[in-house]
């Protein structure tokens, strides 16, 4: 059993260079390049970011601020995959004192960029690494793939003792923009920034007392089987040929039934038993009540019985209130996945550690505390693991430049769209041939 912990040592977000910032007029400029765009989707693109709960100092790809979003070369994506990588796994290893010819184990998750040779065999060449190393990529697998990494390294423990493991989760965005007109392929364009993180994991038992984070528990749950859920959130291309990401009204439906089915797994093992018998005595009476008012709608299971943070991944503002809604979570709980939106906007898989970043940055974990990270991907997929804080936490990390300015209250979440183009709403310009 000593093998088979699993502790988080470090973690090191990407944030990258300021040139790469896109704020209101460099996405204007994007926007109007794509001539395939009339005004109805310009109004759908305003509405959008309006909504989007991004605010003016997200981080985009450096072909598509360069004007080259329809043309991106294999070189874009590699230099993209290759600025994050190695500049967290240069700042991982530095900060923890570990060799990369200690590492026995490697996995990168990248869900849209799978080249030969492999993104794991180019970091193995990188830092010379062992050549007895386990390597695995992982693709396909969204914003959820993460957690995917997490639950397979913790099975690899069961069997590498004394090991030390390195996941690296991102997303390539610069080769997969989308330049057509289909408005549920849009959406992609208005959450997704550049962003993630490198993480080192550890089952040594000597190292405990380094260690961030314990994994307490890790459950997956995948609902393709159904149609419905498989095609809700899928890479496909539109009639005029342009490759994008389809995002459809049934991807609420499908993250609601997914999130459930994981919760029943999940919940028993997190609650304390008088919740669960608190939760199976109210049920009781409530099946056996014939109305159904407003207070025994309320009656559900209370997670902040067995969890004291929620990290909920940063997918939109949507998905966030959403998850905060059927939890009966407050404003303070959502506060550090609104404020990651916010700040670096949806960076797919690696959008949950920008948040346990907040957390840590804001001194929230202490010694004890029960973290309760929450990923949505596609496939459909849910995978939810709970982490034990192993000491108090307070590195400001990414957030070290900017935290004096977060939280920004939910009021003033906004961003300069509405108040620069809401002419673009004008009736008027019904009548207007747009050129």
């Amino acid at each position: 059993m000593r093998h088979q912990c699993c502790y988080l040592l470090a973690y090191q977000c990407f944030k990258p260079t300021d040139d790469r910032k896109l704020d209101t007029e460099a996405c204007v400029r994007v926007v109007l390049r794509n001539k395939n765009l009339g005004l109805d989707q310009y109004r759908f693109l305003l509405q959008t970011m309006i909504n989007s709960g991004l605010g003016e100092e997200t981080y985009g790809p450096r072909n598509v601020l360069a004007g080259r979003e329809e043309s991106p070369t294999l070189e874009d994506a590699h230099s993209e995959m290759d600025e994050l990588m190695f500049d967290t796994l240069d700042k991982l290893f530095a900060k923890t004192g570990v060799s990369p010819t200690e590492i026995d184990i490697l996995i990168v998750d990248v869900s849209l960029f799978s080249p030969s040779p492999s993104l794991t065999a180019r970091i193995v060449n990188r830092y010379k690494m062992r050549d007895n190393i386990k390597s695995f990529s992982l693709s396909g697998m969204g914003c959820s793939a993460s957690m995917v990494a997490v639950d397979l390294v913790q099975h690899l423990f069961k069997t590498y003792k004394n090991s030390f493991a390195i996941v690296v989760s991102t997303e390539t965005i610069g080769p997969h923009w989308y330049c057509g007109k289909e408005k549920s392929m849009m959406l992609s364009n208005c959450l997704f920034r550049s962003g993630g993180c490198s993480f080192l994991l550890t089952n040594r038992s000597s190292l405990k007392n380094q260690a961030l984070l314990k994994l307490s528990h890790a459950v997956r749950t995948n609902i393709g089987s159904n149609d419905e859920a498989y095609g809700c959130c899928m890479q496909i291309e539109d009639e005029q040929g342009y490759q994008g990401f389809l995002l459809t009204r049934s991807l609420t439906k499908a993250a609601a039934k997914a999130f459930t089915l994981n919760l029943k797994v999940l919940v028993p093992k997190i609650l304390p038993i008088r919740e669960l018998l608190r939760f199976a005595i109210v049920s009781f009476y409530k099946s056996k009540s014939k109305s159904s008012t407003n207070e025994s709608a309320r009656a559900g299971l209370n997670l902040k019985t067995g969890i004291d943070h929620f990290c909920i991944h940063p997918g939109g503002r949507a998905v966030i209130d959403g998850l905060g809604i059927s939890l009966g979570l407050s404003e303070y709980d959502l506060e550090p996945a609104r404020m990651a939106l916010y700040r670096y906007g949806n960076t797919s898989a690696g959008g949950l550690w920008y948040v346990l970043g907040y957390m840590e940055a804001k001194k929230r974990l202490k010694k004890g505390d029960k973290i309760l990270m929450i990923s949505l991907g596609a496939g459909f997929m849910c995978n939810n693991c709970v982490w034990e804080v192993m000491k108090d936490l307070e590195d400001p990390n990414v957030w070290e430049d900017c935290l004096d300015r977060y939280p920004v209250s939910r009021k003033n979440l906004v961003n300069p769209y509405a108040e620069k183009y809401s002419w673009i709403n004008d009736e008027c310009l019904n009548f207007v041939r747009m050129d």
